[in-house]
């Protein structure tokens, strides 16, 4: 206090455990249910602002969610804070849409079949209200454009098109048009919209289908069918056909009748009347012909870069810069510009001149957040190299390496197969790289490449029965990892669809343990296994106590080598993971 009234405030500790809870599930197995392997879920990510998800799966499919819960109120965030008004902090998501990225391929030079299994997805910068992200297979890399402006010109070029081969129409009092959208879960159904009459005067039209001209206009500008004026070209319809000189005032298109906007404009209008004209009702299902904005979307694909990579593919990442991404695999990174997909840079090679020198392969790749000339890649022996590209156009040579120092006489078989690194991430400021292997979490300060700043345990318990799983493979799973936005967290998962959230504050002992189900907790114990901290701790030096009993893990819990969870993510600025549990997407928050 020193005489004065002026009180220190104490050290803020570390934050306490975050209690999470279940938030939703998209394609909830059934009991009993067989799950196609095709449908099991391969990558996931959110894109930068939180408020779309992608995943993709062994199909080859990619298929979009879209936050909906931050949109009901109808105002941004922020300005519902200054109203104090209460936020429900509970996120949902909703399906959007959904395509077809990969098909399979045979490469009959190298007589290798190449799976359509979607192994990455990364976000592109948006544009213009329109989404872009990447998607890539084991050898072809793919641009995704998915916007609503795709699916309006289609039905443009439709509607034009039948326009040009059918233009009388009979005249029809009234129209009632329903439509339903596909049978995809949370989507409701669309109530009934009225259309306005239609005046068409068929005393004015021909035997052969043209329609006169007249001069009683309704209007002092006149228009020809497609809603146009008639000093106006369209190029969609066929050279064959000609509009009268002063238009065909008789025709009147339906229009929309009060607030609603189900449907869309002239193109889909007239879409509707010509199909209910060809089908002779006045009423009609529309399943295929989509009639609003959030159910018109159209993914297509814009580039293609192939023909880069003689291995799998196992790394994209955007850079900062917005024009240039990297793909890896498992011996070089290529770097690419998104406008050009006909050539590449190899900016890092590990091939050595006789394949059988080779000691390492690159397993993981990703750009530093906010410094569009640093990356980092991981290698299968457990070390992490910072590239600068400004250094030189190859860069073999690296910055910074990271590794931990090996302990001695803990040298085994199996040390570099489960030292090898399956996943690398850097933190939101670019300051921290979170890294997994099989058996753990190290999370690592670019600045200090001494060793991991913090080590989190998580297969510890599994290191007894490593023989098993190199005979069953289960030795080379893929784990991935994820940070939280604020840096405080970072998770992984496990087998037996559970998966791990550590603190990675400073003081922090969080370490919880919760299963990809409706009730996440189910599977939590009062005080799970603590991470080591000390720079000098390593996987060998963790002291064990007492025999485990076959098949249970150090939680008392059993386990499942063949349900696992190796894809999930964590949003941007809010604690909610989404993850993947075979074909099942769970998304939790906290």
């Amino acid at each position: 206090m020193n005489g004065s009234d002026e009180v220190v405030p104490a050290p803020a500790g570390p934050p306490h455990p975050l209690d999470w809870k279940f938030s939703q599930v998209f394609g909830e197995r059934t009991a009993g249910e067989e799950v196609q392997e095709v449908d099991i879920i391969s990558a996931i990510e959110f894109d930068k602002s939180g408020d779309h998800l992608a995943t993709g799966d062994r199909g080859g499919r990619v298929v979009l969610f879209e936050r909906t819960d931050t949109k009901d109120h109808g105002a941004s965030r922020r300005d519902l804070e200054r109203m104090d008004y209460s936020i429900s902090r509970h996120p949902e998501f909703r399906y959007k849409t959904e395509f077809q990225s990969h098909e399979p391929e045979f490469d009959y030079l190298k007589s290798l079949e190449i799976e359509e299994k979607i192994n990455k997805i990364r976000w592109c910068l948006t544009a213009n209200g329109a989404l872009f992200l990447l998607s890539t297979n084991d050898k072809t890399i793919k641009f995704w454009k998915v916007s609503t402006e795709e699916a309006l010109q289609q039905s443009r070029e439709q509607c034009y098109a039948l326009l040009s081969r059918q233009l009388v129409l009979p005249a029809i009092p009234s129209l009632l048009i329903t439509y339903k959208r596909p049978n995809i879960p949370h989507v409701q159904e669309k109530k009934v919209k009225k259309i306005s009459e239609m005046n068409i005067d068929l005393s004015k039209s021909m035997g052969n289908g043209c329609i006169a001209s007249s001069s009683n206009s309704s209007s002092s500008r006149p228009y020809l069918a497609n809603g146009g004026s008639p000093d106006r070209s369209y190029n969609y319809i066929s050279n064959d056909f000609s509009f009268p000189p002063g238009g065909i005032p008789s025709l009147r298109l339906p229009m929309v009748v009060g607030q609603s906007s189900a449907l869309l404009a002239f193109p889909m209008n007239a879409v509707i009347v010509l199909r209910l004209k060809q089908a002779g009702k006045n009423r009609l299902n529309l399943q295929d012909l989509v009639s609003s904005h959030e159910s018109s979307l159209v993914a297509r694909c814009r580039r293609v870069y192939a023909h880069a990579h003689d291995y799998h593919i196992n790394s994209i990442s955007n850079n900062s810069d917005g024009e240039t991404f990297i793909s890896a695999d498992d011996l070089r990174i290529n770097l690419w510009n998104l406008e050009i997909s006909s050539q590449s840079f190899n900016i890092v090679d590990v091939k050595p001149a006789n394949m059988e020198d080779l000691t390492e392969v690159i397993t993981s790749a990703e750009f530093h957040p906010t410094h569009c000339n640093m990356l980092a890649y991981s290698s299968s022996k457990g070390s992490i190299r910072l590239v600068d590209l400004r250094q030189s156009a190859l860069c073999d040579s690296h910055s910074k390496l990271f590794e931990e120092q090996e302990a001695p006489g803990s040298r085994s078989f199996f040390t570099e197969i489960i030292a090898s690194i399956s996943d690398i991430k850097f933190g939101k400021d670019g300051r921290y790289i979170l890294s997994r292997d099989y058996m753990t979490l190290k999370l690592w300060d670019i600045n200090m490449d001494s060793g991991p700043v913090a080590t989190f345990q998580v297969h510890e318990y599994l290191r007894p029965k490593l023989c098993d799983l190199y005979e069953n493979d289960s030795i080379f799973d893929k784990f991935e990892c994820c940070l939280s936005g604020d840096g405080l967290r970072v998770a992984t998962g496990s087998y037996s669809n559970l998966f791990r959230v550590f603190g990675c504050a400073p003081g922090s002992a969080e370490a919880t343990t919760l299963e990809a189900s409706k009730n996440p907790m189910r599977r939590q114990v009062p005080t799970p296994s603590r991470p080591s901290r000390s720079l000098g701790n390593s996987l060998t030096r963790v002291v064990r106590r007492g025999a485990e009993a076959p098949g249970v893990d150090a939680n008392g819990n059993s386990f499942d080598f063949t349900t696992k969870l190796l894809h999930l993510a964590w949003h941007p600025s809010e604690n909610s993971i989404a993850c993947a549990a075979a074909n099942s997407l769970y998304m939790y928050y906290a």
